[in-house]
């Protein structure tokens, strides 16, 4: 089957791209899909999805100031290019809490550890403008300040690393194991599925692996360059968790209390039992890594297949009891 390369593509540089693509398509109304493809060194692919997003942008939500940008497959089409035009837009105007929200994010970013200096030199240019525009409603700002927790300079290191196409190495906790381990990676993007993950090719398992940011103990960027085997990038539209057909398959029967269950694991089949509760099929790559979810479900819930996970559950549990009952109650002495 063919793939195709894995690109590093950001955040950032696909914001730059889309806003330099308004001016582009602005300039050559009707422009050739192919033509603009080749022109910002992107796959047609590529920009239809910028494409698909642009429509949500403009000067403001209300009808008309939106831009109305479409294509027929072979052409770009901008309807309202108007919209951005000085005699269309009105100033903006912050309420005093937009502007307080806006600035204390704007402070909190440039002091992430990692982020680009003209990034950071931009940002900081784009905050003072603001604070200037927003007069006397920015005042509270200046009392607030947020501190960023241990992922937003695992963002950033991860941003740079891949912004300049250099490995990682990483100490990672699994929660599936109850373990830290190291691992050099070379990332390929970053994706935002409830929570921030790096997609990247994991030099100890050999193979594609996705990290939770906030999982990341330590973390450094190394001189080596990265080079991830081309490999097609996955469709995350339908979630982070999509099972394969070859994963092995797992059963597990929940009490009404424990429904939620088939709202949470993408699953094959949910069948109502009798007392309220689910029989629900799934498959997942790592059958090891639901014993947690057994023992979360406590009474409410029970792996029935395979046999073996089954039994390995049981015996979590079981060990969990002793464990608690060796410790005593709190304040025993015991």
């Amino acid at each position: 089957m063919a793939v195709k390369p894995a690109r590093t593509v950001n955040a950032i540089d696909q914001t730059r791209r889309m806003l330099s693509l308004v001016t582009y398509l602005r300039e050559r109304p009707g422009a050739r899909i192919a033509d603009v493809a080749r022109a910002f060194g992107i796959t047609e692919d590529e920009l239809v999805a910028d494409l698909d997003l642009l429509p949500m942008c403009g000067t403001s939500f209300r009808g008309g100031d939106l831009l109305d940008i479409d294509t027929d497959g072979e052409r770009i089409w901008w309807h309202n290019p108007a919209a951005l035009g000085e005699e269309a837009a009105e100033p903006l105007r912050l309420a005093a809490d937009e502007a307080t929200a806006l600035l204390v994010a704007a402070r909190a970013v440039a002091t992430l550890p990692g982020l680009r200096e003209s990034d950071r030199q931009a940002l900081l240019r784009a905050t003072a403008k603001v604070e200037a525009a927003a007069g006397e409603a920015a005042g509270a700002s200046s009392r607030l300040s947020v501190t960023f927790e241990s992922e937003g300079g695992v963002f950033a290191d991860v941003d740079r690393a891949i912004s300049e196409r250099r490995r990682l190495w990483i100490r990672y906790y699994s929660p599936a194991r109850d373990e830290v381990t190291e691992r050099e990676i070379d990332p390929i993007r970053l994706v935002s599925v409830g929570h921030t993950y790096v997609e990247a090719w994991c030099r100890r398992s050999e193979a594609r692996r996705t990290f939770r940011l906030d999982r990341v103990a330590e973390i450094r960027i190394l001189d080596a360059p990265a080079a991830p085997p081309e490999i097609e990038l996955r469709d995350l539209s339908e979630g982070l968790v999509q099972p394969a057909a070859e994963d092995p398959e797992v059963v597990v029967e929940v009490g009404p209390g424990g429904r939620w269950v088939a709202e949470y694991y993408p699953h094959d089949s949910a069948d109502e039992l009798p007392d309220g509760g689910l029989r629900i099929t799934l498959r997942t790559p790592d059958p090891a890594s639901l014993r947690r979810l057994a023992l979360r479900l406590g009474r409410d819930g029970r792996i029935v297949s395979p046999p073996e996970l089954a039994e390995s559950a049981r015996r979590a549990a079981v060990e969990a009891l002793a464990a608690y009952d060796t410790a005593g109650p709190a304040g025993s002495g015991q």
